[in-house]
């Protein structure tokens, strides 16, 4: 496909797992659940955190630094951080909640291919 590119293979990727892989220096995560491969940034945008550290739970990632969870088919961010109360409050004033970056994806001959940008996702509200 036209403006695709290969950014790992189906081998031994399992359902419901993710790994972060290295494109032109850019990581991305590829995460698979059930039969279908989404690919986003590998860190969140939170405070950076290693989301291929985190948890997949369907199509929702969470970061292990801070806890946020986004949908790892758009990019939407469902959870900016499991903080409560007032340290919340403070914590969106420094660090707007924003969504993840997702692309476009496709398989192909046992080869995940990543594409353009998705448009952006939500943000909690």
């Amino acid at each position: 496909m036209e403006g695709f590119i290969e950014v790992t293979t189906t081998e031994s990727f399992e359902p419901g797992t993710m790994r972060a892989v290295e494109l032109d220096g850019h990581k991305l995560l590829v995460s698979r659940v059930g039969d279908d491969y989404f690919v986003t940034d590998a860190r969140c945008p939170h405070i950076g955190g290693p989301l291929a550290e985190g948890e997949l739970n369907g199509t929702v990632v969470t970061c292990p630094s801070h806890h946020s969870q986004f949908d790892v088919t758009d990019g939407s961010c469902l959870r900016w951080t499991d903080w409560k109360g007032p340290v919340l409050t403070i914590a969106e004033l420094v660090q707007h909640p924003r969504p993840l970056r997702a692309y476009e994806s496709t398989v192909e001959d046992g080869k995940v291919l990543v594409g353009p940008q998705k448009p952006q996702g939500a943000v909690p509200e």
